[in-house]
């Protein structure tokens, strides 16, 4: 009886925890939208700082998307519910964000730092968080963006700056643009089966 119990106590564990990596998932893919924003956001800054020549292009442009990206998710979050995966994947971002941030301030003002380097340190920050996030969610996609981006981050440190510059943009078009508009496909999809399910009960 001790053994059934405690295997039954383990399965019930295990379905949590299945359950709540399913939920994160489902959570993370609403966000898909701020993939896309932040990967316009980076070919902006990037469009503005090569040919504006501009060491303001970076921050100004963060700090913007950061205020958009805020006001609408503000919004968003008022109609769905927090979850505890959904908290420990903010914070990831969160943490990243504010390092990233930092670092491109600092980089941007400065001018030490080689479009190279640039590249390179920002691919890896990038690589991180989905790395960080994928893992939690046991979401190969994320975790395949999260390769690319190291891969970026590799490469750039012995390209050469045109080919730096190729690379990050083949990056943020992979891993912000392409993968954010598949989470933004994948929630229509579930909510979009969700109301099937739904009418065929009321039905």
């Amino acid at each position: 009886m001790t053994n059934n119990a405690e295997e039954q106590e383990l399965k019930d564990r295990l379905s949590l925890i299945e359950t709540m990596i399913a939920e994160g998932r489902c959570s993370t893919e609403s966000w898909g939208w701020t993939f896309v924003l932040w990967g316009v956001a980076y070919y902006i800054a990037i469009a503005w700082a090569n040919w504006g020549h501009s060491n303001f292009a970076w921050p100004v442009t963060m700090i913007a998307t950061s205020i958009l990206t805020g006001v609408v998710a503000s919004r968003m979050g008022q109609k769905q519910p927090e979850t505890t995966v959904g908290r420990a994947i903010g914070a990831i971002w969160i943490g990243v964000g504010c390092s990233m941030f930092l670092l491109l301030l600092s980089a941007s003002i400065s001018s030490r730092m080689d479009q190279q380097t640039f590249i390179a340190i920002v691919a890896a920050m990038l690589g991180s968080a989905n790395a960080a996030s994928g893992i939690l969610l046991r979401w190969k996609a994320q975790i395949a963006c999260a390769l690319a981006w190291w891969a970026t981050a590799v490469l750039s440190c012995f390209a050469t700056p045109n080919q730096s510059a190729i690379l990050g943009l083949v990056a943020i078009f992979l891993c912000q643009i392409v993968f954010g508009s598949y989470m933004m496909f994948s929630e229509f999809r579930e909510r979009k089966a969700q109301g099937r399910k739904s009418g065929a009960l009321h039905a």
